[in-house]
């Protein structure tokens, strides 16, 4: 890495020294005085043990009494201080002795039961280590975590300039380099952010790491805060106000803030090896085999000792690459250049850069080493690694300005990312363009989306935790039979060898050691068939959730719609004495050249790259069709501006000039780019200012929603006719876009510092861009496909209302028959409160006058037949924000019956997100672009159709920028679900008919043969096991119904509970059938104690019989449709039922000798017929049970107790799915919306023209218009009620 090893580079080196300090903490086993950041913590952090929340507390219910963290928005985290206690030490560590240090072990797999059995719990201020609790829905996650102190008198000085490392001796002999800071009259304090972002100085801190982030004690406040960077609590003025730090400054604040890297931990192989076999499963292994060489069973020991290394060693040396893979695709390190104190500019690396430095970005451009927030010029940016979205930005400096609060979410088109791609750089005159860092390392949007990757939140999935339950009944029922087996056999006089082998033996058979590898096969194969069909998963635990996915949210553009768009038209201005209207749609080359022209031709985010202009599709397409030609021009070309020029646009074919006189008296057509504001989804709109050559004021264009640049326009120039044009375009699904313009009288130098909002006023209109986004092919087969599957889908967009509205129709989202109702919410104010106004749209209203009949507002009226049990909702953001916050009730209602999402920020698309999971839906997010990032992590799973490296941020990409993926993976997580219920269903059957063979046998003192015990666990269970999830999805339509999700519900345990009746009641029968044939012969229980030999026909009947049941388990589990294809299909697993099936019979009725001597067999006589016919009898019993079983998995548990009963016997009301809760309650209120008359008095439409003749609330006309419109989607009623607050 640069600049970490070069003892040569000129510049400062802080070490930290051992001891030479005062430490006011008293610790054991770590350095006193010194901070040091730990080497592998992510070793140390996978640790933390994931935990269900007890009830249904959230993060935000907090508990009296308990610190938390400050600073934490994302996540809700409790702290708690400890003490080192020397008396519960000492006990400890006596039990871990006396335990061979089995009790160390425990606690290894759960810190936090060591940090209490060695701490006692104290405040915060006199804590030596703290215990963390993260809170994520309704888990938790603890981190237990060391304090430590930096302290400056700790510190010295280099002159050389390398990074912070740790002090050592060999230092001190150094004593030519390194003086100590009081010798160089330097400062003897640190330098500390704040929670409040300002700095203040101090002797020591007290700190700890966790999850990469520092958290400071805060002695006031008595509590850690979160470190931050300049993201908080500064100003922009503040940010404009650093001219660059001095190099002790920049050493003081890397005291703190460390080195700004992002370093994914590389574990040696020799520890990952280690700690991995340390892991709970390997350790159980271990146990079991031991237990099992010590009682001879040899070969099945041998074959689990060779499978288990090998499966370790490959695990290891795959979580290994991983990690050396992510720390190469992650880690990158440059030089950067840095002003100083005086406008300097030093060269450094850039792992030394801190908050407060101010960097130069190189006119060619470079790689984003930090985030930083522009303050002079302008950039291109790549930002397809973090965002996904392919299409370069503009990234402009933030205003200097006092009132204005830097936040990163709002400002993001004026701060420049941690690993994005500077294109290139734009400044006038040859000026640096300079940005001043706000964050660092791990605090970066980079490193955020990292942690991420390495501490992913818990999925939240009933089966995983079920599994584990499950595995904890099995151990009780081991328990159990271990109790019974002890008392049984000591009451027998048996030696206590043969007791204590037999006993442990039951639990390696209940407890199958294959299992947790077993599960993961389903899953595996899972992965394979989805990178076949070009979505690729970065999160393999979330396949199985995505079976379960009942409500898919899309974006609309490039993800129902097409990326780019079609020019359809542009709708002029037309102005009479009497009034303004709107013309006809015309071409853009038709249009005279004026400014209508001018704002096409300029109002764009385009850029020249490579010769190629680049930017939003809709610009380009904007830009395309005016025919006009884009230029970059150098400084030759630009002296006639009088400054420099981002870009000039001028017409391709300018008129023919005819004399040298004609160009100074007429200077060619030419418009110069100024300045731009870049397009924001919160104020709906772009603008740039130019100013025309030869011209000697500038001008703004702004383009943007149309009800947005109507609501800035001078009302007398906005059409008459506007609302009616708009409905009449978007209601056909076409984008609409206004324009408008306005003069400016100002400097030059006032252009370039002038905020935008004083700008983007008093505007006039120019007229409407009509563009056309078509449906992908895809779109409406898929859709049409997920409602046969009842799987509710909902567009979510940033679009206008109307536009979503008719793409929701076409697209079959929004069915044919279904009304839907517009819910619009106003902000209160001290005149009113916060109010909801319902506007039901007809589907199909003819042209022709509605007439709405006024009622008394106490009067409740329908909004038409069977308006509640087809209605749905669609609502836009602004009106989300305010319902969001002040109708909860409503949010619900509304988030269940919800359709379309028009107009909604990243933020609210998250938002939405996250209510459909608080009302027990399982969501889908797909999308493709910046805007989705936050719903698609935010998802249980989240489908990015970007091809960009940046889809990290969501658990599946597809390739294929369509959403024919969205099925696709549906289909593939149900069959791998399905298959790890039947999976877990079958080791938990073969475990449970095992152990009732071996209490059956153990009646007599007698058991299994090594041999047979191996045919079993090797042959029949391992190989069904690892072919088992070969079986492909199911390639028909989507079943109407998802699998169960939960282990521990009905249908699951009474399916297990059912087949193990039936064993039992079979392996009974055949052991106590046998010993009433004349022929049978009592076994004799002294020859299994005193030489292991337990044939005998008990055994014979036992054994053969349940070699069926084994295979029948796994022919019953291994279900086929809907969810998965026929078993015949998977060739691999119905070989081997034929072949284990012949195998068995051959064994019951003829086997070969070296069989019988090898299985210790004791066959019926061959000269007996009727004890040859009896082995007949075990194949008929074999048949007669596989017949029971099948009519018990498929008929009794499947279709009656799954499909039938467990519908009717659900409790709604008490169900964890509320939203069916509030669907059966909606369909039930007829009286719900509730509707009364609207304030305005609506007659019929001849009164239309008078509701949206206020030009000064335009923002609201398009909503108005449709209550009195005569156009098809008119509302017949309106309802307005209030929040009570």
């Amino acid at each position: 890495m640069a600049g970490t090893n070069n003892p040569r580079r000129a510049a400062l080196s802080l070490s930290f020294l051992r001891g030479t300090g005062h430490s006011t903490l008293n610790r054991d086993r770590c350095h006193r005085g010194v901070y040091q950041p730990t080497t592998t913590p992510i070793v140390e952090e996978q640790s933390a043990r994931l935990l269900p929340t007890p009830g249904e507390q959230g993060p935000n219910v907090e508990k009296p009494g308990v610190d938390h963290i400050i600073g934490n928005e994302d996540e809700e985290a409790e702290i708690y201080g400890y003490r080192r206690s020397k008396l519960k030490t000492g006990i400890t560590w006596f039990f871990i002795v006396v335990s061979a240090g089995f009790l160390r072990l425990v606690f290894h797999w759960v810190p936090v039961w060591m940090l209490k059995a060695t701490h006692s719990q104290c405040s915060l201020e006199h804590a030596t280590k703290v215990l963390i609790v993260e809170y994520f829905k309704k888990y938790k996650r603890n981190f237990v975590k060391n304090i430590s102190e930096i302290n400056a008198h700790n510190i010295r000085y280099e002159k050389e300039y390398s990074v912070l490392h740790s002090a050592t001796n060999q230092i001190e002999e150094r004593h030519g380099d390194i003086q100590q800071m009081e010798d160089l009259n330097l400062p003897t304090t640190l330098i500390v952010p704040t929670a409040t972002g300002s700095m203040i100085e101090t002797d020591s801190i007290q700190v700890f790491r966790c999850r990469k982030t520092l958290y400071i004690w805060d002695k006031e406040l008595k509590s850690f805060y979160r470190l931050r960077g300049l993201d908080v609590g500064h100003t922009a003025e503040d940010l404009h106000k650093y001219r660059g730090l001095s190099w002790i400054e920049q050493a003081r604040r890397r005291i703190i803030y460390g080195e700004n890297n992002i370093r994914v931990p590389i574990t040696p192989i020799n520890q990952l090896l280690f700690l991995e076999a340390l892991n709970p499963f390997y350790i159980f292994q271990l146990f079991s085999v031991c237990l099992w060489y010590t009682d001879e069973y040899v070969w099945y020991a041998t074959v689990i000792v060779v499978t288990s290394v090998v499966s370790l060693i490959s695990e290891v040396f795959q979580m290994h690459r991983n990690q050396v893979v992510l720390s190469n695709t992650i880690q990158t390190a440059d030089t950067v250049q840095v002003l100083r104190p005086g406008d300097q500019v030093d060269i450094i690396p850039s792992e030394h850069l801190v908050p407060g430095d101010v960097i130069v970005i190189p006119p060619q451009g470079c790689m984003m080493q930090c985030d930083a927030v522009l303050l002079q010029g302008n950039c291109i940016v790549n930002e397809s690694m973090l965002t996904g979205e392919s299409v370069p930005v503009t990234k402009t400096a933030i205003v200097d300005r006092s009132d204005v609060i830097y936040k990163e979410k709002e400002h993001s088109r004026h701060t420049l990312f941690c690993g994005t791609q500077i294109i290139q750089t734009r400044f006038y005159g040859g000026e640096r363009v300079t940005a001043v860092v706000v964050c660092t390392g791990f605090s970066t949007s980079k490193g955020s989306l990292v942690c991420s990757i390495m501490y992913p939140p818990p999925v939240d999935f009933k089966f995983q935790q079920d599994s584990y339950k499950f595995v904890g009944v099995l151990a009780g029922i081991a328990s159990i039979g271990f109790i019974y087996t002890v008392i049984t056999k000591v009451m027998r006089d048996l030696s206590a060898s043969s007791i204590a082998l037999d006993s442990l033996d039951l639990i390696t058979i209940v407890i199958p050691p294959a299992l947790p590898m077993a599960m993961t096969v389903g899953i595996l194969y899972a992965l394979q068939r989805l990178k076949k069909q070009k979505i690729f998963c970065i999160s393999p635990r979330s396949i199985n959730i995505s079976g379960v996915l009942n409500c898919i949210c899309f974006d609309k553009t490039g993800t129902l719609t097409e990326d780019g768009l079609d020019m359809r038209g542009v709708v002029p201005m037309s102005e009479t004495a009497s009034k303004v209207e709107l013309s006809p749609m015309t071409s853009a080359k038709m249009l005279p050249q004026d400014h209508l022209l001018f704002a096409m031709a300029t109002c764009h985010s385009i850029t020249v790259i490579n010769f190629e202009k680049v930017g939003d599709p809709l610009d380009l397409k904007m830009f395309e069709s005016t025919g006009w030609s884009l230029d970059e021009p150098g400084l030759d070309d630009t002296n006639k501006y009088d400054m420099m020029m981002p870009s000039v646009v001028r017409p391709s074919a300018p008129d023919v000039v005819i004399s040298n006189e004609n160009v100074e008296t007429e200077p060619p057509l030419e418009l110069g780019i100024l300045r731009q504001f870049p397009f924001s989804s919160s104020l709906q709109r772009m603008s740039v200012i130019t100013r025309q050559l030869g011209a000697s004021n500038f001008e703004l264009y702004c383009k943007g929603s149309p009800e947005m640049i109507a609501s800035l326009s001078r009302p007398e120039t906005v059409p008459t006719d506007f609302s009616e044009q708009l409905l009449q375009y978007t209601i056909q699904g076409y984008r609409v876009l206004a324009l408008a313009w306005r003069p400016l009288k100002l400097s030059y130098l006032k252009a370039q510092r002038i905020n935008r909002d004083e700008v983007e006023s008093n505007l006039q209109f120019l007229g409407l861009l009509v563009m056309e986004n078509r449906l992908k092919k895809e779109t409406t087969p898929v859709i049409t496909q997920l409602h046969k599957a009842h799987i509710k889908t909902i567009m979510v967009t940033g679009d206008n209302m109307l536009t979503a509205l008719s793409v929701g129709r076409e697209c079959g989202l929004v069915s044919p028959n279904q009304q839907v109702i517009t819910i619009k919410a106003t902000v209160p104010n001290q005149s009113c409160s916060a109010s909801l106004t319902f506007h039901a749209n007809k589907t199909n209203t003819p042209s022709s006058s509605v007439v709405t009949q006024q009622v008394d507002s106490m009067v409740q009226v329908d909004l038409h037949e069977k308006t509640n049990d087809s209605y749905c909702f669609a609502i836009e953001g602004k009106s989300w924000r305010v319902v969001h916050q002040y109708f909860p009730e409503v949010l619900q209602k509304l988030v269940v019956r919800g359709a379309i999402f028009a107009r909604m920020s990243p933020e609210q698309k998250q938002q939405l997100v996250l209510e459909l999971q608080s009302l027990g839906y399982f969501v889908g997010m797909c999308g493709d672009g910046a805007n989705d990032c936050g719903a698609l992590k935010a998802a249980h799973a989240g489908i990015s159709l970007s091809e960009a490296e940046a889809s990290v941020a969501s658990p599946f990409t597809s390739a294929q920028p369509n959403i024919s993926c969205v099925p696709k993976l549906i289909k593939e997580g149900r069959c791998a679900l399905v298959t790890s219920f039947g999976i877990f269903k079958y080791m938990a059957a073969y475990s449970l008919t095992q152990f009732v063979s071996i209490m059956i046998l153990y009646s007599i003192d007698s058991n299994l043969t090594d041999i047979q015990f191996l045919w079993i666990d090797l042959f029949l269970i391992t190989v069904f096991a690892i072919f088992f999830g070969r079986t492909k999805s199911y390639n028909g339509p989507l079943a109407s119904y998802s699998p169960p999700t939960a282990l521990l519900s009905f249908t699951p345990i009474m399916s297990i509970l059912l087949h193990i009746f039936i064993v039992i009641s079979f392996q009974t029968y055949c052991f106590y059938y046998v010993q009433y044939q004349p022929w049978f012969v009592p076994y004799n229980s002294t020859l299994g104690e005193e030489e292991d030999i337990y044939g005998c026909y008990e055994n014979f009947a036992v054994f053969s019989v349940s070699q069926f049941q084994y295979i029948i388990l796994a022919l019953v589990f291994s279900r086929g449709p809907p969810f998965r294809q026929n078993v015949y299909t998977n060739f691999l697993l119905t070989g081997s039922f034929i072949i284990m099936s012949i195998c068995c019979v051959l064994f019951t009725v003829a086997p070969p000798q070296f069989i019988i001597d090898s299985f210790e067999m004791v066959l019926p006589p061959d000269d007996d017929a009727d004890a040859y016919f009896f082995r007949w009898e075990i194949i008929l019993l074999s048949v007669m049970y596989s017949v029971l079983a099948i009519f018990t998995e498929y008929v009794i548990i499947d279709y009656i107790f799954y499909r039938k009963c467990r519908p009717k016997l659900h409790n709604i009301s008490k169900s964890k799915k509320k939203y069916l809760a509030l669907e059966r309650d909606m369909q039930l209120d007829k009286e719900w919306p509730p509707l009364t008359p609207h304030e305005a008095e609506i007659n019929g439409i001849s009164d239309k023209k008078e509701v949206i003749l206020d030009a000064s609330k335009l923002h609201t006309a398009v909503m108005k218009s449709e209550v009195n419109g005569s156009a098809p989607g008119a509302v017949t009623t309106i309802t307005q009620f209030h929040s009570s607050l």
